[in-house]
Formats: structure tokens, C-alpha cells, sequence
């Protein structure tokens, strides 16, 4: 198999179109970092990204005040369970109450979800974890991590 050897204009006029092509490519990122620019100048000076800002910043009180209600929900009045009895969690359910066990005589274990604000409505989780509860596919464990084999 012979292979052609290319003549020096060949390869002169593919080093031109190289060429071009690079700073064709490098042109065209040029205007588009300065569109960009541009546009996010414009953004801000309309006051659009202090209204996203705000925005976010709405949202991420209302996520934290869930949570600290959610945590704080035992200590509030007409709450069903002794708050001794709760142990938080958090994710996927926000507490276990262990019913009686201030008393030393558990009765009862009840996985509770918290819900206050707006959204009242379990996610797929919860909803997965209650249907699981319901149907009794709920076992006790133990592990000790000394057990070999």
C-alpha cells in the first residue's frame, strides 16, 4: 500500500483553512461571552436578578421555618403525643414516637410526619413509607457488629 505524499501547497492551503476555522471558532465565542454578558448586565439593571434573588431567598425561609416547626412541633400546644416519647428523624419521616416510654412501658411505636405552611400533602417517600406501615411490613432487627460470618 503506497501512501501519496502531499505537495506543499496542500498542505499550506490546509493550514489556511485551520487556520480559519480556529479563529472562526474563537470570534464566535468572543460574541457569545459578550452577548452574555451583556444580557446578564441587562438582567440586572432591569432588577430582574434582585427579584430571582428574592425570590429564592423567599423560598429558602419558608423550607427553613418548616423544618425548625417541624422540630420545635412537640413543644406546641394541643400536640397529641408527650414530647418525651418523640425522637426526631427528619428524613423520611420527621419523628418516631415511642408511645409510654417516658413511663418505661412502651405501648405504641408511631412513625409521624409534621406538616405545616402551605404544602400539606405527603411526598412518594412518605407515602411509600405509611403504605408500608399500613400493610405491616414492619419487622424488628438487631445487629451486633462483633457477629462473624
Amino acid at each position: 500500500m503506497e501512501f501519496e505524499v502531499l505537495s506543499p501547497q496542500v498542505i499550506a492551503l490546509l493550514c489556511v483553512v485551520l487556520t480559519f476555522c480556529l479563529h472562526f471558532l474563537l470570534a464566535g465565542r468572543k460574541i457569545g461571552l459578550s452577548q452574555g454578558r451583556r444580557q446578564e448586565r441587562a438582567e440586572w439593571e432591569s432588577g430582574r436578578v434582585e427579584e430571582i434573588v428574592r425570590t429564592r431567598l423567599k423560598q429558602s425561609r419558608a423550607v427553613l421555618g418548616g423544618l425548625v416547626s417541624e422540630q420545635i412541633a412537640p413543644l406546641l400546644p394541643g400536640f397529641p403525643f408527650d414530647p418525651g416519647d418523640c425522637r426526631f428523624i427528619g428524613k423520611p419521616v420527621d419523628f418516631i414516637v415511642f408511645k409510654g416510654m417516658n413511663e418505661q412501658a412502651i405501648e405504641e411505636v408511631i412513625f409521624l410526619e409534621v406538616k405545616s405552611g402551605v404544602s400539606r400533602s405527603l411526598n412518594d417517600q412518605e407515602k411509600k413509607l405509611r403504605d408500608a406501615v399500613r400493610a405491616g411490613r414492619v419487622r424488628w432487627a438487631e445487629y451486633s457488629g462483633n457477629n462473624k460470618g
